[in-house]
């Protein structure tokens, strides 16, 4: 019977992902989303990928990459890199994934039938086109119902589905008043709560 399910996999760009969940307005379930999608097909691979401080005693960033580690997901991690802002001569980081997420979406482009990308950034639409020439169904899931949309234009139109992250706040979402200390909710680090005298940036 599995053997006629469409082979699925996820690939969720973290810091843009869980900005575009709070835009919305809710936290999501990692434990969830992962029994959600999985119901779609044969679930091949769930990808999370997300830059990280180094050198700090503690990252607030880790348990939440422990628990996925643990709980299905196989997570894409690099440093971030450090620079001061010219402007403001404040110091902050910034870590960009897509080069990891694209080359690792190529490569499973002969084993997945479905690929759901968690990212509304524009510079994706060539990764979905080349997915697309492979013969791979692409779903975007981001949202186009906040002001500014969290979506680019060009992202949606070159998706084969566009799912907004509003439909799925019941199926994947935590209540808003469920502020546990949980690992699998995305903590301060990607809401930017640096240390006073730096800025992080996704």
């Amino acid at each position: 019977m599995s053997q006629n399910l469409p082979k699925i996999a996820l690939f969720i760009d973290g810091a843009n992902f869980y900005s575009t969940a709070k835009t919305v307005g809710f936290d999501v379930d990692y434990r969830k989303l992962l029994k959600e999608f999985g119901s779609y097909g044969q679930l091949i691979r769930a990808y999370y990928y997300t830059a990280m401080v180094e050198d700090q005693e503690y990252s607030s960033i880790r348990p939440l990459v422990d628990w996925l580690d643990y709980n299905g997901y196989t997570v894409v991690t690099k440093p971030t890199k450090e620079y001061v802002d010219g402007a403001t001569g404040r110091r902050k980081f910034k870590g960009n994934m897509d080069v990891e997420l694209t080359i690792d979406a190529l490569a499973m482009a002969d084993r997945a039938d479905h690929i759901y990308l968690f990212s509304g950034d524009g510079d994706f639409r060539a990764l979905v086109e080349a997915l697309q020439r492979k013969g791979v169904r692409v779903s975007v899931v981001s949202s186009v119902q906040t002001q500014p949309a969290m979506a680019a234009d060009e992202l949606r139109r070159q998706a084969d589905e566009f799912i907004d992250l509003n439909e799925l706040s019941a199926k994947i979402g935590r209540p808003q008043n469920d502020r546990a200390d949980r690992p699998d909710r995305l903590p301060r680090f990607v809401r930017g709560n640096a240390p006073e005298d730096e800025d992080v940036e996704p």
